[in-house]
């Protein structure tokens, strides 16, 4: 099996200080990488779950390690009215949203979602990668839009959308992912100047599906990459943070591959 850098310390230089940034679906995962690493760069954060509670606690606690404050929100992104109520909530705990990261999504791939029926996984990426993403990213849009300082919220989509891969799953993840990103493209011309939105699209991240592949898979997917590695979730928060910063603020409308090369 190749081996995987150490990256469990994101590096950025730019500094978060004194804003607060929301990641959706922070439980585990890309969603955690990208919580802590904006903590570690001086954010408060608010983070969102599902069902995984415990793994929320977990997150908070890492967050609370770096000396900033950590706030949970329990969240379905297929129920429409609380994903709108959401962003003026959190405002009202929290204080005022300097940057919104969109990372929750469906999981069609591992667990009771890997059972689900074609026509079912399809139905639920709809409402909740698209639906759910587009209707969060009108929510906070609306709320920077009011601030002084406006902010940045960063999308999830997918480097293959614009490669391609053959199978049934990836269909309806390049449809939906697709999805994501022409409206992201779309909502920035709307917002502009105040708001600025990015997308981020990972590619062959070691998370939960990695996890479940066999060696030989593992290495197969390594070795297709120019990098010839796996990304980590601290690859993909290295990113978001960059994305969100003040390093990025002539960035709006961008997509940025974390993918180590497989689509260019």
């Amino acid at each position: 099996m190749t081996s995987q850098r150490d990256e469990s310390a994101p590096q950025s230089g730019a500094s978060l200080a004194g804003r607060l940034v929301v990641v959706t679906g922070a439980s585990s995962g890309i969603g955690r990488a990208i919580a802590t690493a904006a903590a570690r760069a001086g954010a408060d954060v608010a983070i969102t779950y599902r069902g995984n509670e415990a793994g929320a606690r977990d997150t908070l606690r890492e967050v609370e390690r770096t000396g900033r404050r950590g706030t949970s929100f329990p969240l379905d992104l297929a129920d429409g009215d609380r994903v709108s109520a959401l962003p003026r909530e959190i405002r009202d705990a929290c204080g005022p949203v300097h940057a919104w990261i969109n990372n929750a999504g469906a999981d069609i791939l591992t667990g009771a979602g890997g059972r689900l029926s074609p026509l079912e996984k399809l139905d639920l990426l709809l409402r909740v990668d698209l639906r759910g993403t587009m209707l969060a990213s009108w929510a906070a849009a609306d709320l920077m839009k009011a601030q002084p300082d406006g902010g940045v919220i960063v999308n999830m989509s997918w480097d293959h959308v614009v490669f391609g891969m053959e199978g049934r799953n990836p269909e309806m993840f390049s449809a939906v992912k697709g999805g994501v990103m022409s409206f992201s493209k779309s909502l920035a011309r709307s917002v502009a100047p105040k708001v600025r939105v990015n997308i981020l699209a990972p590619g062959w991240i070691d998370t939960a599906f990695g996890e479940g592949l066999d060696d030989a898979r593992r290495r197969a997917v390594a070795e297709s990459t120019p990098m010839k590695r796996w990304g980590t979730p601290d690859d993909v928060a290295n990113a978001a943070l960059f994305l969100i910063s003040p390093s990025s603020s002539f960035l709006t409308g961008e997509v940025v591959n974390v993918g180590g090369g497989v689509v260019m």
